[in-house]
């Protein structure tokens, strides 16, 4: 099984990310397929299985077949382990970190693969790509999402994030942190999201997101 889910694309370029952007979202709606056609065949799915354990069981085949499902007992091959957060495990290795999202804020993996959609296109320097579901079999599956590793940075102050921002052309709310232009609200961009290098570029490592309707 593989509609046009292709593997990895090494980053670097504009087409590079690009392409990227495709197979994540080629995998997000691939997801949303093979949950369409369980839900099909089983008539009223929540008498059964939620919506949720069907987009698991969907993505560990998925992952099994297309070659990247990492059993848990590997997790630690990914890098050493760093700081821990409310949504991600993350294992720094020499040129990326990689992120084992729990999908605590996301809620769901096709919900979690669109908000790294739209981080790519918001914040480009930092963006993500898709490196595989980690899990153990028949239990929850966790996506694995790697980010550029940015050496000798520190975080950033708030008021240097509202700059940064302002020139994206966002407009800051009330709420600190918070962020909206015409298309997308960005929130969470406090310092212990948002770095600095020494050369004084900002780099958002993380953020919530969403379209605003």
């Amino acid at each position: 099984m593989n509609h046009d889910i292709s593997k990895p694309v090494p980053q670097g370029s504009n087409g590079a990310q690009d392409a990227e952007n495709s197979r994540i979202a080629a995998i997000a709606n691939e997801l949303e397929r093979l949950c369409a056609v369980h839900e099909a065949q089983s008539g009223d799915c929540q008498q059964n299985v939620s919506r949720f354990e069907t987009e698991q069981r969907a993505a560990e085949k998925m992952a099994k077949a297309n070659g990247y499902w990492i059993p848990m007992t590997d997790i630690f091959d990914l890098g050493v382990p760093g700081p821990s957060g409310n949504e991600n495990d993350t294992y720094v290795g020499d040129i990326v970190v990689f992120k084992v999202n729990n999908l605590l804020n996301s809620g769901s993996i096709t919900s979690l693969l669109n908000k790294i959609l739209m981080h790519n296109a918001i914040f480009p320097d930092t963006a993500y790509s898709f490196y595989g579901f980690a899990g153990f079999d028949g239990r929850t599956v966790q996506p694995v999402i790697a980010q550029p590793r940015i050496a000798s940075a520190h975080p950033a102050t708030q008021i240097m994030i509202d700059t940064y921002m302002a020139a994206l052309g966002f407009e800051k709310t009330s709420t600190e942190g918070r962020f909206k232009n015409a298309t997308y609200e960005v929130w969470d961009l406090l310092p212990r999201n948002v770095l600095v290098d020494s050369e004084g570029d900002i780099f958002v490592v993380d953020a919530e997101i969403k379209h605003i309707d």
